[in-house]
């Protein structure tokens, strides 16, 4: 019997650098986000700031793009006043020469200019940090996101404008649309990004409104969802405890329906930005599917 035949010829990871954040920020903690943000004295060990690379037929696709490292290197890359305080209570950043966006696709074998389109899963500066060197590339994002860079105050809500509407950028903003596919209730809406079921963005709001996910689908693996901020850690979001960050009454519903879509699709593997164990998670998967491939016999 022949096998479908896979669009997917590879999933990895790359990290532009680590974060430091305080552990209510990775939750769950009942106290206000500002009360935590001034008052905590604790920060976690180093988190990675993740990028996922797929090798799709039709193109090379990002989820995510990283943190620029010149938020650690331009001393004005941050906003001043109130705002630059609540960034720098917010996280610190550790971002080396060789973590780059550009030096993370050359150590898999590929090069800025292979990225033929970029899913971003919201608009914080920890994951457009590679707008800058993609300006050939199609830039995904949801529409509802882009709007809120349209709306008073952006930065006070982690919105740097200027180092997300940069010239010459090629913006596709998405609504998500009815999908005819039952198989991933209780998602019953998203964008299938080449039309072949492969890669299909998800609506996930609570992180901000127009934070969205990505489903990763081909023959013979296990299903990957990359979910962007919406848990830190992926045994917090199976428990159904929310991060110390975004609008819990959306991410206690987007928590709920993601960790129904686990019993849709058994075997289901959540890959956030930010949860140490997520590249371990991805390359256990690979191998596993790797293993059961090679035992396959047409």
């Amino acid at each position: 019997m022949t096998s479908p035949i896979d669009p997917i010829a590879g999933v990895s990871v790359l990290s532009t650098g680590s974060v430091t954040i305080h552990p209510e920020h990775v939750g769950p903690t009942r106290k206000n986000l500002y009360v935590w943000l001034f008052t905590s004295t604790r920060w976690t060990e180093p988190r990675p700031i993740n990028t996922y690379v797929i090798e799709h037929r039709d193109g090379l696709v990002l989820f995510d793009t990283g943190q620029d490292r010149a938020s650690v290197t331009d001393p004005d890359y941050f906003p001043g006043g109130l705002n630059g305080l609540v960034y720098s209570r917010l996280a610190t950043f550790d971002i080396g020469p060789q973590e780059t966006l550009a030096a993370g696709l050359a150590a898999r074998g590929h090069r800025v200019s292979d990225v033929d389109t970029a899913v971003i899963s919201h608009l914080h500066q920890d994951h457009i940090g590679g707008l800058p060197v993609l300006g050939h590339a199609r830039i995904v994002v949801d529409r509802g996101e882009w709007d809120a860079l349209g709306k008073p105050l952006p930065e006070a809500r982690g919105l740097m404008r200027r180092h997300i509407d940069l010239p010459g950028l090629n913006w596709s903003r998405v609504t998500p649309e009815l999908l005819d596919d039952s198989t991933i209730a209780p998602f019953t809406h998203g964008h299938d990004l080449f039309a072949d079921g492969s890669l299909v963005i998800l609506p996930t709001p609570g992180h901000t409104p127009g934070s969205v996910s990505l489903l990763v689908r081909r023959p013979g693996h296990a299903p990957l969802l990359m979910v962007g901020d919406l848990t830190y850690d992926d045994a917090l979001l199976a428990a159904g405890k929310l991060p110390g960050v975004g609008d819990r009454k959306q991410m206690r519903q987007t928590v709920r329906r993601v960790n129904a879509l686990r019993q849709a699709l058994p075997g289901l593997v959540i890959l956030p930005a930010h949860d140490p164990g997520a590249a371990a998670r991805l390359e256990a998967a690979l191998r596993m599917s790797s293993v059961q491939g090679a035992g396959t016999h047409e």
